[in-house]
């Protein structure tokens, strides 16, 4: 029996920033503008906020798809369509299939020995796209976008969806792996089952979502999950 493991995707498997940073790029370039450090910065720390509040129930994901755009470009002092502008970051950020360093790697190793699970907060159009281009989709079961499931992460109804598509499990002989606190971890801890925390960045744990487990590399949680979902029979020789 495989146990199943929950995997998120944006920036613990695929590299988002550098898509991000590609796609915002061409396309404010497309719109006539020519894209600094300092804007590429600005919009990310915006796009990164709208998310939250999607994931906190404040913000729609049609409302973030824009806003965050009318909200930059309030900032820059200039005016342009934020649908236009969407329309063309949609079709750019398809494209950046980027995987994280020692991503597939990791993946090879783990669906050896477990069922994978994706779960993205992601557009799943985009989300599609971008695991194609990766060539990652053959390493999970399933997998689970939130705009197709219904929910968001941390949504616990997010993971009930998902859990109800799984063949019956021990929640207790699961885990969920993530860089987010506030979607991956704390969606983790409603659902029910443990968490692990990808920090490669070193940030510290604020406020009152821990953790489980912490790993600051990639190729550490083989050795976590082997420790967490080993039973207890088969750890020692007698």
């Amino acid at each position: 029996m495989k146990y199943p493991v929950f995997l998120d995707l944006d920036d613990t498997i695929l590299d988002f920033h550098r898509a991000e940073d590609v796609a915002l790029r061409k396309t404010l370039t497309s719109l006539g503008l020519t894209p600094t450090d300092a804007m590429v910065a600005r919009y990310s720390v915006i796009n990164d906020a709208c998310w939250k509040r999607l994931e906190r129930g404040e913000m729609t994901r049609n409302e973030v798809l824009t806003k965050r755009f009318a909200l930059f470009f309030d900032e820059l002092g200039v005016s342009f369509d934020p649908e236009e502008t969407w329309r063309r970051y949609e079709a750019n950020i398809g494209e950046g299939g980027f995987l994280l360093e020692g991503a597939r790697e990791l993946l090879e190793e783990l669906c050896e020995t477990y069922d994978l699970y994706a779960v993205s907060n992601g557009t799943a159009t985009i989300q599609d796209r971008r695991i194609a281009n990766a060539d990652i989709a053959h390493y999970f079961k399933a997998i689970f976008i939130s705009q197709r499931v219904g929910y968001n992460k941390p949504d616990k109804r997010f993971f009930d969806c998902c859990f109800a598509e799984l063949p019956p499990f021990d929640k207790a002989r699961t885990a969920i792996i993530g860089d987010s606190l506030t979607s991956d971890i704390r969606g983790g801890k409603n659902a029910g089952i443990p968490t692990i925390w990808y920090n490669p960045h070193n940030h510290t744990a604020e406020g009152d979502c821990r953790p489980d487990y912490e790993v600051t590399s990639l190729d550490m949680i083989p050795l976590v999950l082997e420790m967490l979902l080993t039973p207890q029979d088969e750890d020692s020789d007698h």
